[in-house]
C-alpha cells in the first residue's frame, strides 16, 4: 500500500459541471467536493463507464452525466428519481405549459378535499398563544386516525399533517404527487417529483431532514415553527421546476439507474466499470432521515410508527452496523476484484472503522493484483442538526484501487 499525491496522466479526462441544480437537503452531500472527486477519478480514468454505487443525491451523476455513461444506484428509490432527473433526455418545447398544467391538476384535488372536509382548515395566526398553537398541531397529528374514505389519495394529509408539514402543505404535497402521475410515461415525470422534493425540504419545520419534527416548547420555538407553517409548497415547486427546465436538455448517453442493494448492483455491472462508492459512514441509517421522501416516491400508504412517522420497512445498511461493517467492505472489495473494476471509495475519519482497517481489508482481498493508495482532504461535513451541531470538521479519505495490468 502506498500514499500517492501526484496526478497520473491519462488520455481521457472527464470534465464536470460545477453547478448542479440543488434539490434536497442532505447530510454529507458531496456537492462542495465535486472538483476534488472528479480530479481523483481522473487519476485512474481511461474512458470506461462509471458506476455511482451509493448515489444519494446523485449529484456526481448530475455533474458527469454529460460526458460519460453513468450507472447510478442507490437502494432508496427517491435517489433514482434524482438521478433520472439529472440524467434525463428532454425536449422541453413539447411541454411549454408544464408548470401551469401540473398546478391546475393539483388545484382540482385541493379544491375537492376542502369541499368534502371544510372543517379541516387550520390557521396559524401570529397572535396564537402556546396552548392554542399546540392544540392546532395536535388536531392535525390526530388525522392519522381519520378515515379519509371519500378521497382516494390522502397519504400525506393522513400521516404527516401537523408534523414536518401543516395540513395545508401536506394537501399540496398529495395534490402535486397526484398531478405528477399524469406524466408518468414521459421524461418530465422525474423533474416534477424532484421539484416536489425540493418544495418539501424548504417548507418542512424540521432541521433539514425527517428524523423528527420540532415541538413548540416555548414562544420562541412556536414563532419559528409558525414561519414554516405559513410557507407555501407551490412557489418552491415552481421555482425548482423552472430551474430544472432551464438547466437540462438533450442527453445522448444511455445511462442506467437502479434501486438495488450495493451487492446486487455490483453483480450486474459490466467488467471493467469504474466504481465510485460513498457508503454510509456512521451508525445512523439514512432511511431514518429521508423516509418521507421514500414514501413520497413510492406513495404506498406504509405503516408508520413513532414520533418521526417512520416507515416500518425502512432499509438498514450493513455499513451502519458495527457487527456487519467489516463484512460489508470485504464483500465490496471481493466484487470489485471479480469485475476487474477500478474503485474510488469515499470514507471519513468519523466513520465506523478506520482508514487503516479499510486498507488492511483491501490488502487481504485485492492483494498484489491491485495498486491501492489513499489520500485525504479536510472537509466540513453537514449533519443537518440543531444550530449547535450543524456541521463537523472531518478528514475525507479517498481509497483508490486500480488493477495492475
Amino acid at each position: 500500500m502506498t500514499t500517492k499525491e501526484n496526478i497520473i496522466e491519462t488520455e481521457h479526462v472527464l470534465d464536470f459541471k460545477s453547478k448542479v441544480p440543488h434539490i434536497i437537503k442532505y447530510m454529507g452531500s458531496k456537492s462542495s467536493l465535486l472538483k476534488y472527486l472528479v480530479d481523483s477519478i481522473n487519476e485512474i480514468y481511461e474512458g470506461e463507464n462509471i458506476c455511482d454505487l451509493f448515489g444519494g443525491t446523485s449529484v456526481l451523476s448530475g455533474s458527469l452525466g454529460h460526458n460519460v455513461t453513468i450507472h447510478s444506484n442507490d437502494i432508496q428509490e427517491y435517489s433514482a428519481v434524482l438521478a433520472k432527473t439529472y440524467l434525463g433526455n428532454y425536449n422541453w418545447s413539447e411541454f411549454e405549459s408544464l408548470i401551469d398544467d401540473v398546478i391546475m391538476i393539483a388545484q382540482r384535488h385541493v379544491d375537492n378535499v376542502y369541499q368534502l372536509y371544510p372543517e379541516l382548515n387550520f390557521q396559524y395566526d401570529t397572535e396564537l398563544d402556546l396552548n392554542e398553537f399546540n392544540a392546532i398541531e395536535q388536531q392535525q397529528q390526530d388525522l392519522i386516525y381519520f378515515d379519509f374514505e371519500d378521497i382516494e389519495h390522502h397519504l400525506f394529509i393522513k400521516n404527516y399533517s401537523g408534523t414536518y408539514w401543516s395540513f395545508e402543505q401536506c394537501l399540496w404535497i398529495d395534490a402535486l404527487r397526484i398531478a405528477a402521475e399524469e406524466y408518468s410515461e414521459t421524461p418530465v415525470y422525474n423533474p416534477i417529483l424532484s421539484s416536489l422534493m425540493f418544495a418539501m425540504a424548504y417548507n418542512a419545520q424540521s432541521t433539514g431532514h425527517y428524523a423528527q419534527y420540532r415541538n413548540a416548547n416555548n414562544i420562541a420555538s412556536m414563532k419559528d415553527i409558525i414561519i414554516y407553517r405559513n410557507k407555501e409548497i407551490v412557489p418552491y415547486f415552481k421555482k425548482k421546476l423552472n430551474e430544472l427546465i432551464e438547466s437540462t436538455g438533450h442527453n445522448r448517453f444511455n445511462h442506467t439507474v437502479t434501486s438495488l442493494d450495493y451487492r446486487e448492483c455490483l453483480d450486474i455491472l459490466p467488467k471493467g466499470t469504474l466504481v465510485y462508492a460513498d457508503p454510509p459512514y456512521a451508525f445512523v441509517h439514512y432511511s431514518r432521515f429521508y423516509h418521507a421522501l421514500e414514501t413520497l416516491i413510492r406513495y404506498d400508504y406504509p405503516e408508520v410508527l413513532h414520533k418521526g412517522r417512520y416507515r416500518t420497512d425502512r432499509h438498514q445498511s450493513p455499513f451502519c452496523k458495527r457487527t456487519e461493517v467489516v463484512g460489508a467492505f470485504e464483500i465490496m472489495f471481493e466484487k470489485i476484484k471479480e469485475k476487474n473494476s477500478k474503485l474510488v471509495l469515499s470514507y471519513s475519519n468519523s466513520g465506523m472503522i478506520s482508514l487503516k482497517k479499510i486498507l488492511d481489508i483491501a490488502q487481504i482481498i485485492l492483494g498484489s493484483e491491485y495498486d491501492v493508495f489513499s489520500k485525504a482532504v479536510d472537509y466540513t461535513h453537514s449533519t443537518m442538526g440543531r444550530s449547535e451541531d450543524k456541521s463537523r470538521e472531518v478528514k475525507e479519505y479517498l481509497i483508490i484501487a486500480k488493477p495492475i495490468k
